[in-house]
């Protein structure tokens, strides 16, 4: 999903015709989770896109596959099919294969490619159809795009199987090549990392193939196109091919440094040029991230302060930048109920000023978003996990579905509903009336969601871990896979309906701006003659939003 360049934020004219996509990755390896496994996170950010769980059953193929933009859903062309591909559910695959992105352009020279069919969502699914390790599915991307050209702009790939992580950065020759130009890179055991439409690999070890790919011509291709001329020792592939700008400073690197400010605790742990561990105040880097200054670039990986696990990655997923600098409920755009989102366009003017509306990582924007799990201890059939859910993530829940699943729960399926058809039994279409119920009184509202949402991925671990144990005592794959499906879509099925309940909760709760008192044991407080409410609470607006109102019409409003 696309990036905030600087070109979109100096012309406003192109926000209010074209809104721009983006999307966030976490990425954590097994040496740095809790429970052994490697983890992807991924927010798909648009304003088009609609949240669903795509399915594609694998099996014998013939002929040729057809290949679609996954943007546009514009039809590119088509490539011979594999004669056997791998089942894939979401952006995972059978054998435990995680694949996630996010777009940042990069040079506008280099977007267009005449004949290219592969785009990038393209490469994402067709990858995880015919591979089983990263290493396979970053050498496919590579010979997919050589051989039929590429159809995007400059992307940010995850990738995960049951043993590695590893972050790729590649972008297309545009009409002066064919196919791409790429560096990938493991991400260290122990370690994570995160990107948010920006390019972030810099300069690469050439010479240790175990921790760095990368194509022959990154650097010969560079120099053709005048994007580099130094020594080889000395390029950095995000400044030839994605030259940084405030854009991509504080609409998109801001989001990495916050994830690495949550799991590192506000502590950035890792190693110098020179192989040495340092730690340095997240705060050291703050004026980078706010896009005030371009050298104090953080580095591409850190390690987090303590052994991350899912619900730490999905509270990464869920963050508005609160106790930073950029906390978007604190200033008077938060409104009255300290609402941490701002409406499209992403700038406005005052005066001849251009300023900038905040973009974290939660936004209200979102189409899906999961936390994936390679689970590489279990079986295929068993290890791999992908946590999802369906718009805004900070008032949505998180629910498991295994990637070996036969199908996936009727409210996250292909078809039920769109962008342009409500259906009562979507998800996406629950959580955005849940979220947007939130919007207008969110300081009151959003608390009880996120508990909600919180409480069931807690009893979901839970879950898993007795679906695991049961999955290991049936020794047929197909019985277990069986089985496997059955559990984790009842159990879809059980948060949509409490999220549906939930809807109707808000709306009796909080109607009018008022807060209805509740028992301990969830019952109203009523007066004692029937269902009429007592105790109902006002809380009001901000002492920010007062004093703004008070300066703004003070004499009209004020108290004689």
């Amino acid at each position: 999903m696309r990036k905030y360049s600087t070109i979109l934020i100096a012309a406003l004219a192109l926000f209010m015709t074209h809104e721009a996509f983006a999307c966030t990755n976490v990425l954590v390896t097994k040496g740095a989770s809790t429970d052994g496994s490697n983890i992807i996170s991924y927010a798909a950010d648009s304003h088009q896109l609609f949240g669903e769980l795509y399915f594609k059953e694998g099996g014998r193929q013939k002929g040729m596959r057809k290949v679609y933009d996954w943007d546009s859903q514009r039809y590119l062309g088509e490539i011979p099919q594999k004669e056997y591909t791998y089942k894939r559910v979401g952006n995972t695959n059978e054998h435990q294969l995680i694949i996630a992105e996010t777009t940042y352009g990069g040079r506008e020279e280099l977007w267009q490619q005449d004949g290219a069919i592969m785009d990038y969502g393209s490469l994402i699914y067709i990858a995880l159809e015919r591979c089983t390790t990263a290493r396979e599915a970053i050498q496919l991307i590579y010979e997919l795009t050589s051989l039929y050209g590429y159809a995007s702009e400059g992307e940010s790939f995850s990738l995960a199987d049951k043993e590695e992580v590893w972050v790729m950065d590649l972008i297309g020759k545009g009409n002066f090549g064919k196919g791409i130009v790429f560096v990938a890179r493991r991400v260290p055991d122990g370690y994570i990392c995160a990107h948010a439409n920006q390019a972030r690999i810099t300069t690469f070890p050439m010479d240790k193939p175990e921790e760095c790919i990368y194509s022959p011509d990154v650097i010969s291709f560079a120099r053709e196109r005048g994007y580099f001329s130094g020594e080889d020792s000395e390029f950095s592939f995000a400044h030839a091919y994605a030259p940084l700008d405030f854009g991509g400073m504080r609409g998109c690197e801001a989001r990495a440094w916050s994830a690495f400010n949550i799991l590192g605790k506000g502590q950035f742990r890792f190693e110098d040029e020179n192989g040495n561990e340092v730690t340095r105040p997240a705060m050291d880097y703050i004026e980078y991230a706010m896009g005030h200054d371009s050298s104090k670039a953080f580095p591409l990986f850190i390690k987090p302060a303590e052994k991350v696990s899912v619900a730490d990655v999905a509270r990464v997923m869920r963050d508005h930048y609160e106790g930073t600098p950029m906390d978007m409920t604190t200033d008077i755009g938060a409104g009255g109920n300290r609402c941490p989102y701002r409406w499209r366009p992403m700038t406005f003017k005052v005066d001849g000023q251009t300023y900038y509306n905040e973009r974290a990582i939660a936004t209200q924007q979102t189409g899906f978003w999961f936390v994936a799990q390679s689970r590489g201890q279990l079986p295929d059939e068993i290890g791999g996990v992908i946590w999802f859910g369906c718009d805004d993530a900070a008032t949505s829940y998180l629910t498991p579905i295994y990637s070996s699943s036969n199908r996936v729960p009727h409210c996250f399926a292909e078809g039920n509903g769109d962008m342009l058809t409500y259906s009562p039994t979507s998800a996406f279409w629950m959580c955005n009336r849940v979220a947007n119920a939130c919007y207008k009184a969110y300081d009151m509202m959003a608390p009880t969601v996120l508990k909600k949402a919180q409480e069931w991925e807690a009893a979901c671990v839970e879950k898993l871990a007795d679906w695991d144990a049961k999955a290991l005592s049936i020794k047929n794959p197909k019985a277990r896979v069986k089985y496997l499906t059955e559990a984790c879509c009842t159990a879809a099925d059980e948060i949509f309906a409490e999220w549906t309940r939930l809807e109707e909760f808000l709306l009796v709760k909080f109607i009018d701006g008022n807060i209805k008192s509740q028992n301990e044991d969830g019952s109203w407080v009523t007066n004692g003659n029937g269902n009429i409410p007592a105790d109902i609470k006002q809380p009001g607006y901000s002492d920010k939003w007062k004093e703004a109102v008070a300066r703004d019409n003070g004499e009209t409003l004020k108290v004689y």
